[in-house]
This record gives structure tokens, sequence and C-alpha cells, in this order.
């Protein structure tokens, strides 16, 4: 059964990076920029972190198996029309929404399957491992894929593979058994779907207008529908859609909090947020994929942007950090059975954080893209190390009848992660004609790593009191 599972998450995550060795390409063929081409990136991520947790329910509703299945059938739709998209709203359409909602039809019932199916904590963490391991490579692998196949056919081509691997997993997925629930299947929230999608949605729209407006001052006048709302010189409108995305948050924790208290199932219960081992998890999953997203896009431009560096060139200088990855995927195992979760999130971070210092003193500059190689290495080493960790951490402090939920809440923050990393540098790098812009984006994602590990530093030795069951208990020290 986790073949297909594992082949899924690998494509889904593949998607994320494979179109930034591609962004100069696909910039030029559909007439657009490559802040056009982020925001399309972007969007596939956003999409998919808005939707997880909906997604995610849908699966406790639908079933695991026809979830899993109808998310690839959708993922499939969208990359052919990406596949014939003729400009950039087409590509938007294709591969940022239906891409992003398949994906997020298809995700959560891969981790719901692999925790529930498994037999103890232990088998529990190999699969875990082995799903993680197919996310870090897909990410890994693919600029060197995209690269690879940009340069020697088209960047739709790209598309065509994926096309055809959906194919192939929905003939494997035959093979997956999805046991009927022993419990009512939950009610759809609806409302509750619709504010957390908003939510999340205007905070990532409010960092990518940093891009055009600014972090702090509006850099101009920003107007809606002809009227000017803010004014140049003002506070930017960043804050603006920020302050509006966290006031739909609230009013979704107001009405799920109704809906507990009227004995409506809300999309995601509050209490699942009272859990601090839970909670540190997921801001480590949010950190991990942002300065991995993050990362990846900042020097996949640097290097075509100002390098002028080929798509397939591009691909083989990221190649090291697909090589870390997948070295630390393949004793994570062993890892995992010799350490504990939290010694393996924290020593992760560590490496990550020395594998940019690395590439910020001796990858500084395409005159020395050599100096870049070691970094990365390491930095796709300490990648490897913590993903699986993280993942489990979070999946293991609830128990199986809260799978569907946690499953969701846990890749929806995940995709958020990606979206903000992609939106942040993003803005960074607008404009970018120096080394200097490439060099602050680097620092910021380092930034970054450093609030990662204070929250792994954070995870408390035992699992909180309020884990109600033996596999709770068991949650990773």
């Amino acid at each position: 059964m986790l073949l297909p599972l594992a082949a899924a998450q690998f494509i889904a995550s593949y998607a994320c990076t494979n179109m930034n060795v591609a962004v100069t390409a696909i910039a030029s063929d559909l007439n657009t920029t490559v802040i056009g081409v982020q925001t399309a990136i972007t969007l596939f991520t956003l999409t998919m972190a808005a939707l997880m947790i909906p997604g995610s329910k849908l699966s406790d509703i639908w079933g695991r198996r026809l979830c899993f299945r109808l998310g690839l059938l959708v993922y499939g739709i969208g990359a052919l029309v990406a596949l014939v998209a003729p400009g950039i709203g087409i590509l938007i359409l294709g591969y940022s929404l239906l891409g992003g909602i398949g994906s997020a039809l298809m995700i959560p019932p891969i981790y719901i399957l692999v925790t529930v199916y498994a037999p103890n904590l232990t088998a529990r963490a190999k699969g875990l491992a082995v799903i993680s391991a197919a996310a870090g490579v897909g990410s890994a692998l693919g600029p060197l894929i995209g690269g690879l196949v940009t340069s020697t056919v088209s960047w739709r081509a790209s598309f065509i593979l994926q096309v055809l691997a959906v194919a192939g997993i929905l003939v494997l997925s035959r093979r997956i058994k999805d046991r009927p629930s022993e419990t009512r299947p939950p009610r759809f929230d609806l409302l509750g779907a619709v504010l957390g999608a908003a939510g999340l949605f205007f905070i990532v729209l409010g960092v990518l207008q940093s891009a055009t407006y600014g972090w702090f001052k509006a850099t101009k006048d920003f107007a809606i529908g002809g009227t000017v709302v803010l004014q140049k010189g003002g506070i930017s409108p960043v804050w603006l859609f920020v302050a509006l995305g966290a006031a739909i948050i609230a009013l979704y924790f107001w009405h799920a909090r109704r809906a507990e208290r009227a004995h409506r199932d809300p999309l995601v219960s509050p209490s699942l947020f009272r859990n601090r081992t839970s909670n540190l998890g997921l801001v480590t999953q949010l950190v991990q994929w942002l300065i991995l997203q993050g990362s990846f896009f900042v020097i996949s431009v640097f290097l075509q942007t100002i390098g002028k560096f080929s798509a397939i060139e591009t691909g083989l200088l990221l190649s090291p950090a697909t090589a870390g990855i997948l070295l630390a995927s393949a004793f994570a195992g062993r890892m995992a059975r010799n350490r504990t979760q939290r010694f393996l999130i924290r020593g992760g971070f560590v490496i990550w954080i020395a594998g940019m210092v690395l590439l910020l003193l001796f990858g500084r500059t395409t005159q020395n893209v050599v100096g870049l190689l070691p970094g990365l290495l390491i930095t796709g080493v300490g990648i490897g190390v913590m993903l699986t960790a993280s993942a489990n951490v979070v999946q293991s402090a609830f128990p199986d009848e809260q799978q569907g939920e946690i499953s969701g809440l846990s890749r929806s923050v995940s995709n958020l992660g990606s979206s903000l990393g992609t939106a942040i540098v993003g803005s960074v790098l607008v404009g970018a004609t120096s080394n200097a812009s490439y060099v602050l984006a680097l620092e910021v994602m380092l930034g970054f790593a450093f609030v990662g590990l204070v929250a792994a530093l954070l995870l408390p030795v035992a699992p909180s009191k309020r884990q109600p069951t033996d596999v709770a208990k068991r949650a990773v020290a």
C-alpha cells in the first residue's frame, strides 16, 4: 500500500519545486515576468494549504481511498490544462488551482492511511519515514528533473510526465484497502472551510503585496476599484491583508467554538491547539517547508537571472541538496530507532543552519558557484534528518479517531510554510540585479531557521498530559 501513497506524495512535492528552474523559460514563453511565475508557484502551495483541512475532513466523509483517487484525477486534469496553457492565467488555473485542489484531496488520506493502519509506533514511524522521504526527495529532485526536461524538451514536458505518473498511480491505487469507519462520519463544515481558506489566502496575499508596495511603508498608492485606499508613504497594504486574514481566522475559532457547544462538528476542533507537543511540532513543520521552498526558489532565481545559467545547469547545481536529502532519508529508520524525534528535529535545524552559513560565506556570487555545493549538501542533510521526525511528533500526539483532523492540519501548515517561503523571498528578490538581494534573502531564511530551532528546543521531554490514548502516551520524547 505504501508504493502508490509515496508516489503521490513525491509528485505533489516535485510539483512545488520543478517550476523554479524553469522560471525564465516560462516567463519568456507566456510573455509574463518572474514575479508572475512566482505568483503561480505560491498560489499552488497556498491552494493546498487553504484546502488541506477540508480535504482531510472529506476523506473521513467520503472514504480515504475514494478521496485519494479523486484527488489524483483532479490533479491529472490540472496538469493537462497547464500543459496547453497559452498564458499565465490558464497556467494558474491548471497548475495552481486544479493542481492545488487535487493535492489537497489526495495528500491527507496518505498520512491518515499510514498512521491508522500501522500496528504499532515503530511501524508508524517507518511508514511516515517513507512518505516524508518521498516528500523531501520530490522537492529535492524537482529542480534536477525539471531542469533536464526544460532544457532538452520544454517546460511543458514536465506536465506530461506528471500526467503519466498520475495515471500509473491510479492503477496501483486499486489495491489500497480502506476499512469502514466505526464511528459516524462527521458533517462537513462549509462555513468553517470558507473562513479557514479565506483567512490563509489573505495572509499569504498580504505577503505577496510586499513585492509591489514594500513591507512597512507603501512605495506607491494602493487603490481598489480606482479609489486610493492607502497613500504612498503610509502603511503598506501588506498589513491590511494580513490583519484581514487574522481577523477571519479569529472569526473561524469563534464559529468552531459555537459549533462544538451546539454539538456540531467544526472543520477543526480548537481543542487540537491545546496540545503543546503538537503545537511546537507544527511550528517546526511550517519553518522546515518555509526554508526548504524559500531557499530553493531564491537560489534558482539567483542562478538563472544573475548567473544566466540554463534550467539544466541550475538543476545540476542544486543536486547536492538532493543528495543530502537522499542520504539522510536512507538512514531515517535507523536514526529514528536510536534517537528521539526531538533530538532529530533539533539536530536537523542545527545542520541546516551550518549549511546556510557555508552558503553565505562561500556561495555569495555567481563567479564562485562551486562554493554553493558544500552548503547545499549540508542543508539537504539537515532537511532530510528532521522532516520525518516533525511529522511523527504531530501525528503521534493524537489518537486514531482524530487522525483525519490532525493530518489535514499538519499538511496545511506544511504547505502554508511553502507558500510563505516562496512569497517572502520573492518580495526580497523583486527586481534583483545584484548579489545583495540574493544574500539578503538567504539571511532571511537563516533567521527563520533559528525560529524553528527555538521551537525544537522547547519541545517537551514528555508528551502532554492531555493526550488520551496509549498511542499518544508513546508520542515522541
